[in-house]
């Protein structure tokens, strides 16, 4: 994929070994884990069948469960609403089946190797996603301050945005070590790796992302930077994202998690749904043929939490909205953490003190999106001019604008087949401005201003059905898209992705794990809600007594080895 700002390095060759988006802070080989013929670990027979709560059925949940499930334990599922939290595929009613919105996570860079895993164990299939100036867009239509520019490269847009590209590379390379630590991440070598990120971590915890490109000689210029800011690099504009840390922006862009995107056929809620039905060929103590879903009464999770807390023993005891109350040796919480603030009832001795003030500072990112069906893919009908003669380009294209769409994204399935578009993707503020219309009212609002774009297009004549739209901060059970620390939140994130390890906690705030990608280091990237339940398996299974073999230690076996940096709180 070639990005309207590209990375600073050029991606690896067929012969380099492929990056990982284990991250900086915690550089263990979770696809590693996966892939090992000794599976995960084990616990002792006389624990085989104890239940341990799984609050949350979204994919961090759902991947906990799996896995537990195939150690010998007994998961109950929690879910408030549908499995698969914001691995969320919707249709539109009325339109073929084959029609989908992906309402929450939509694209997957190939650096998330812990969720290919699962994604190839459930025989799910992945093709290229539309993103700007990729391979799989046709055209990109670049629209600033009323001017637009048409492009299938980078090459074919105005120098000024070949100028930013470069000043976004020299600035990742002055201030960041962008190619050093790159290079260290594909050859997995975590003492660099560390040396690179140790020194990162104390110099830029403070720092925001605008901050940090304004202290760049390279991004000098203001206009460069608002050009930075409205189309930004990957996946289009990024100015939504200047008042997070700069740490953030560096997890992304040096794991290439912006890069190269893949969207898996079907829609991703398939991916929990499928593990939710799947039967493991290994499995101990169940036999063959048991599933999550069979092990639930009826198939279907318990429903919501409303009450957490400790009852004698150390125990966690959890009351749902049927009024149903059980109590487990174990938990593990996967849901939105600020459920734990407001809509679950919880008791301070859950948590110590530091970690719940941890919660309370999570940071989260607006967001919303609006699809529309429509008859066939038209946009790779041929434009003509005022004369009719043809111009050889695309009548409308994979539009960055600083309208309100912001981004318009093209998705089809062949050139006869009935198609979808992404009318509007956007964050923070771009997306507040939606929260009170209803989809019928963004519908018009968002072609109105593509009307003022592309003038001859009819785009409302191709639509067939009605808009479906979600604000993520309106949803009841997530009030956000994902996390995002903004500066000094590092130590937080620390405390909250560390929790897993809990022999240094005292003995009456261990037993219930945090997971879920904004426990992870990478919100908002389903890798970080695979990685986090892994680490959260190994805890249960050190909690009951488990090991893993020798020959695949866990996440846990080797923390030693590569904590992530602790900042000094004094």
């Amino acid at each position: 994929m070639t990005s309207t700002v590209p990375n600073a390095v050029e991606h690896a060759d067929a012969q380099q070994p492929p990056i990982t988006m284990f991250g900086p802070d915690f550089p263990y080989a979770y696809d590693d884990f996966l892939a090992h013929p000794a599976g995960l670990g084990q616990i002792p027979a006389t624990e085989h069948g104890t239940e341990v709560a799984v609050i949350g059925g979204g994919l961090s949940g759902i991947v906990a469960a799996y896995e537990l499930m195939k150690m010998g334990l007994k998961p109950v599922v929690y879910e408030a609403d549908q499995i698969g939290g914001r691995l969320r595929t919707v249709g539109f009613d009325g339109c073929d089946e084959s029609l989908t919105a992906e309402m929450g996570a939509m694209r997957f860079p190939p650096s998330s190797t812990a969720l290919q895993h699962y994604i190839d164990l459930v025989g799910l299939q992945t093709r290229s996603f539309p993103n700007p100036l990729s391979e799989a867009t046709p055209s990109t239509v670049v629209d600033l301050k009323g001017e637009s520019h048409y492009a299938e490269t980078i090459a074919d847009l105005p120098q000024v945005y070949r100028d930013v590209a470069e000043a976004w590379n020299r600035c990742l390379e002055e201030g960041a070590d962008f190619s050093d630590m790159n290079r260290a991440l594909r050859e997995r070598d975590v003492p660099r790796i560390r040396e690179i990120w140790s020194r990162l971590v104390e110099k830029l915890d403070n720092q925001t992302f605008y901050g940090f490109l304004c202290d760049s000689e390279a991004f000098k210029s203001f206009r460069h930077r608002e050009i930075f800011g409205q189309v930004g690099f990957g996946t289009g504009g990024w100015d939504t994202d200047f008042p997070n840390s700069i740490l953030e922006i560096l997890r992304v862009v040096y794991t290439e998690a912006d890069d190269h995107h893949r969207g898996i056929v079907g829609g991703s809620q398939q991916l929990p749904l499928r593990l939710w039905e799947r039967e493991p060929e290994k499995i101990v103590h169940w036999s063959y043929g048991t599933s999550l879903a069979s092990l639930h009464e009826g198939g279907e999770p318990r429903p919501a939490v409303t009450r957490l807390h400790r009852t004698a023993g150390n125990r966690i005891t959890v009351t749902d909205a049927h009024g149903d109350i059980r109590t487990y040796r174990t938990a593990i919480f996967t849901a939105q953490s600020w459920m734990l603030l407001s809509k679950i009832a919880c008791d301070d001795s859950l948590f110590p003190i530091d970690h719940w003030t941890a919660i309370e500072r999570t940071h989260y990112m607006e967001s919303s999106k609006l699809f529309v069906p429509v008859d066939r893919p038209f946009w790779l009908d041929k434009a003509v001019d005022d004369r009719g003669n043809p111009t050889g380009r695309d009548v409308m294209s994979m539009t960055l604008t600083d309208r309100m769409t912001r981004g318009t994204y093209l998705l089809d399935d062949g050139p006869d087949k009935p198609a979808v578009i992404c009318l509007s993707y956007t964050w923070c503020d771009d997306s507040l401005k939606w929260l009170p219309l209803s989809a019928n009212e963004r519908m018009e609002v968002m072609l109105k201003s593509l009307g003022e774009i592309y003038p001859k297009v009819d785009i409302r004549g191709h639509i067939i059905g009605n808009p479906v739209t979600v604000s993520w901060e309106n949803e009841p059970y997530f009030m956000g898209a994902f996390k995002a620390n903004l500066p000094g939140h590092y130590r937080y994130q620390r405390r909250l992705f560390t929790h897993f390890m809990q022999e240094e906690l005292p003995e009456d705030k261990r037993g219930i794990f945090l997971a879920g990608d904004d426990i992870s280091w990478t919100a908002g990237w389903a890798e970080g809600a695979v990685q986090t339940a892994l680490n959260a398996v190994w805890g249960v299974m050190h909690h009951f007594g488990g090991t893993t073999d020798p020959t695949n230690p866990g996440p846990g076996d080797v923390y030693d080895e590569i904590a992530p940096v602790e900042l000094p709180e004094d």
